[in-house]
């Protein structure tokens, strides 16, 4: 079934729900109102440039007093700014310096990119690099060289677990016990969406398991077609996913399953051995 969501940068079901960060009142290494502030940014969406108390009380669920003090700390900090013509708070540079750091420090984005060049340019699709981050993906590189569909996706942006290739890759490539555990805390953060999407979610995993990549012809979103592969980069410890897409109509499925996926797995291959 089609993915019906608009918005093929996020998915609004998610981005409404509370993220309040854990209480772990057992971990005296654990402080609260630091990842209270953490959450307060995560709440900025892909393609959203501002949002007011009322959007953080929401997505949070911390009371509106709590959010106030948080955001205000963030402003003197560099991290949000205030625009005090709308009421709202944006992401400043200091958020965008971290992530900077992160990229610019990642061997796997500078090891990867150049490839990634190479098969976008060779197979004329788009192709992506990304990581679990909670209950989505998030782009870490992307390269897009499928002029049939402009969906403004790019680092930073994030995808569903459950439907997008990246997702049932990394779901598929993750030991049985983990990944009903995963799975289930999907379910319980995301009820009506995990009811209309499990079963298909299922079968796709299924058929991941038995190919060794995951695909998602229009169901992530209803103009795109994707396969994806996990993979374990050299010196990381978690697993990261390759995906390419392109416009349902410029790439049929018969592509997807002949060329690019066995293209894909063997590029994965490639960044998962040593240098040597």
């Amino acid at each position: 079934m089609a993915n019906p969501n608009p918005n093929p940068q996020t998915d609004p079901s998610l981005s409404q729900q509370p993220v309040s960060a854990p209480v772990r009142d057992s971990d005296p290494n654990f402080v609260t109102a630091l990842a209270r502030g953490l959450e307060l940014l995560r709440c900025f969406r892909t393609g959203e440039a501002m949002l007011g108390n009322q959007e953080f009380v929401r997505r949070t669920g911390f009371p509106k007093a709590t959010v106030s003090r948080l955001a205000g700390t963030l402003v003197q900090l560099g991290y949000l700014r205030y625009d005090e013509s709308l009421g709202k708070y944006a992401l400043d540079a200091g958020v965008l310096a971290l992530g900077y750091a992160y990229l610019s420090a990642s061997d796997v984005v500078s090891l990867a990119r150049p490839h990634m060049l190479a098969f976008a340019q060779s197979y004329g699709v788009s192709v992506s690099l990304g990581k679990r981050e909670r209950m989505e993906v998030i782009y870490l590189e992307s390269i897009r060289n499928d002029a049939g569909v402009m969906l403004g996706l790019g680092v930073g942006s994030r995808l569903s677990l459950v439907s997008s290739s990246m997702g049932r890759a990394y779901l598929a490539a993750l030991p049985a016990p983990r990944r009903e555990r995963v799975m289930a805390e999907f379910s319980q953060a995301f009820p009506e969406q995990w009811k209309q999407q499990e079963a298909a979610t299922r079968a796709a995993l299924a058929e991941a398991q038995q190919r060794g990549y995951a695909a998602s012809f229009r169901d992530w979103h209803p103009a795109i077609h994707a396969c994806a592969v996990a993979f374990r980069p050299v010196g990381e410890k978690e697993l990261h996913m390759l995906s390419c897409s392109a416009s349902y109509g410029a790439v049929d499925e018969a592509v997807f399953h002949q060329t690019l996926a066995p293209a894909l797995q063997t590029l994965a291959a490639r960044l998962s051995e040593p240098a040597g």
